[in-house]
């Protein structure tokens, strides 16, 4: 049986995502785990995974020069829109930090001395938790191609998943609209999208939404705090009926769920009548 990805999204941080996440997690038994914020992941300071395997990241090529061959013309440099490349003591050495990976450079240096090399962006792993396996990552300060990275991760939880007959992932996708947060959602089966009683978030969520239409992915809406604000709260739903966006589920403010979350622990005994609510939902809609 092919296992369905569900994955949880907000338009900004600091929503309440990874916490549903997490809470998702122990509610189901076992679950395929994929942590797919990979620029700030944060998912397993509440599973606390054990790390089985770890990979090398290689992201795009950089350039890399050979000193024995460089002359220093600085056509490199004067080619070079990035500012990546400075000459040392007669040599051009680049930053990788700031290499674009565009490879003019080696297409300008009169003797071959540049050429374009995979570089390392981060680091991924395999590791298990007391719900299922679970795949995660952290890249690099500055690391570049976080989109390609979490296209592995999800396809390592599903190759996982599969073969362990686990029927359902659920991926902690990263907050906003960007290249991550689309490769997160792309070709998923629903996606649990975190929002809280606020102007910003709404304007947020509006964004996410057309995003998860244009690459047709069904979408549910969980309002967390959502008696904080009851009058905004009123207008996400409002908002939501409009673009035909069902409310799974509106989670009140609790002081014992941060308290909770301080301490490591998974608040799910805090909401737990919330999140049965919003998994019978989620299933509901799966069909």
């Amino acid at each position: 049986m092919r296992p369905k990805e569900i994955v949880v999204t907000s338009g900004k941080g600091g929503t309440g995502k990874t916490t549903l996440t997490s809470a998702l997690a122990a509610s189901l038994g076992k679950v395929a785990l994929c942590d797919a914020d990979v620029d700030a992941p944060d998912l397993y300071i509440l599973l606390n995974p054990s790390i089985k395997t770890d990979y090398a990241f290689w992201g795009m090529d950089t350039a890399q020069v050979d000193p024995s061959k460089c002359i220093g013309c600085n056509r490199c440099i004067e080619s070079c829109r990035f500012n990546s490349i400075s000459m040392i003591n007669g040599k051009a050495v680049v930053d990788t930090h700031f290499c674009e990976g565009c490879a003019t450079c080696a297409y300008v240096c009169p003797t071959s001395a540049i050429s374009m090399v995979p570089t390392r962006q981060g680091t991924y792993y395999e590791s298990t938790t007391d719900f299922g396996p679970m795949w995660h990552a952290q890249l690099f300060p500055g690391g570049e191609n976080s989109g390609k990275l979490v296209q592995i991760l999800r396809e390592k939880a599903k190759e996982t998943a599969s073969k362990e007959g686990i029927p359902y992932i659920i991926t902690d996708g990263p907050p906003g609209v960007a290249c991550p947060a689309i490769s997160s959602i792309t070709g998923c089966n629903f996606t649990i999208t975190v929002t809280e009683p606020s102007m910003s978030a709404l304007s947020d969520l509006k964004r996410l939404a057309q995003v998860a239409r244009r690459f047709s992915v069904p979408m549910g809406v969980v309002i967390n705090k959502a008696d904080l604000s009851p009058n905004i709260s009123a207008k996400i739903k409002e908002e939501c009926f409009k673009d035909n966006i069902p409310i799974i589920g509106e989670i009140p403010f609790s002081e014992d769920i941060p308290r909770a979350i301080s301490e490591r622990k998974i608040p799910l005994k805090e909401m737990k009548a919330e999140i049965d609510n919003i998994v019978k939902k989620v299933f509901e809609l799966l069909g």
